[in-house]
């Protein structure tokens, strides 16, 4: 379990996150949703530890992940993928190189710098694009991608980590509808398949609640909401959202793509 206890980071006097306190179970898939400048992408960059807490705790399985340095941190990335809203792929490399980065923290580094992959470490990537299906681009430039695309090799690129958590911030933000069903599919794939816990910040309440389990709602750093979307009042979308508030609260979730369907749903269908 994921534990995030009375989290803070300030900046200044700011407080970008101000007292979160989190458990987050196995296996789950949370939305965090807010407007922008809520803390919802300082929050996940403190639990990769890409920023480091001012005060609180974040413990995972009793390990307080708060303390880690070195070779110990660099583990607590492995096990803990994050997914960036702009795809942070390498783009004059192939997209099979692209994903095999992900596997950095298991080859010698003599290895990876002469692209001498293992040949199970190349299996293990193209099947993770396969059940992307981005199998057939493995070998086109990741620059010649379009957006959608880069971030599906970058979700990828993250489960061939074989990690425990992926913190998807922001992942479907520069993206069309088309392609943003088509990344949020792949993230609750993730789920569903793997078992691996998803915490992904979204602005989009619609789509918090057409693939997320739970949601945790963020305003000026602070937990407002946490609960099932059908349980968000409209005071409290206020709180979250201001003036969308009603524009959020009044949209249907997205249907998903033929064939494709979200964890909420997939699991009404097999209760």
């Amino acid at each position: 379990m994921l534990v995030v206890d009375n989290l803070t980071r300030r900046y200044g006097a700011r407080h970008a996150v101000d007292g979160v306190s989190l458990r987050i179970e196995p296996g789950s898939f949370v939305g965090v949703i807010g407007r922008s400048g809520a803390g919802k992408s300082t929050l996940l960059r403190m639990i990769n530890r890409l920023a480091d807490p001012t005060g609180g705790r974040i413990l995972y399985d009793g390990i307080d992940v708060t303390g880690l340095k070195g070779a110990a941190l660099r583990g607590w990335r492995a096990r803990c993928a994050m997914i960036f809203q702009q795809f942070n792929l390498v783009g004059r490399l192939d997209v099979m190189t692209n994903v095999l980065m992900g596997r950095l923290h298991q080859v010698p580094s003599y290895r990876s710098l002469l692209k001498l992959w293992p040949e199970e470490d190349r299996a293990l990537a193209l099947a993770a694009l396969e059940s992307f299906d981005m199998g057939g681009f493995a070998a086109s430039r990741a620059d010649q991608l379009s957006g959608g695309q880069q971030q599906r090799v970058a979700i990828a690129r993250a489960l061939v980590q074989e990690p425990e958590i992926i913190l998807a911030d922001e992942p479907v933000a520069s993206l069309d509808p088309r392609n943003t069903r088509l990344v949020m599919d792949a993230l609750a794939h993730a789920n569903r398949a793997y078992g691996i816990t998803v915490l992904c910040n979204l602005h989009s309440l619609d789509l918090a609640r057409a693939y997320c389990d739970r949601l945790v709602g963020l305003s000026a750093g602070r937990v407002v909401f946490d609960g099932r979307g059908f349980d968000l009042t409209e005071d409290v979308a206020r709180t979250l959202y201001g003036l969308e508030a009603g524009e959020v609260m009044d949209r249907a979730p997205p249907e998903p793509l033929p064939g494709r369907v979200p964890a909420r749903a997939a699991e009404a269908l097999s209760a």
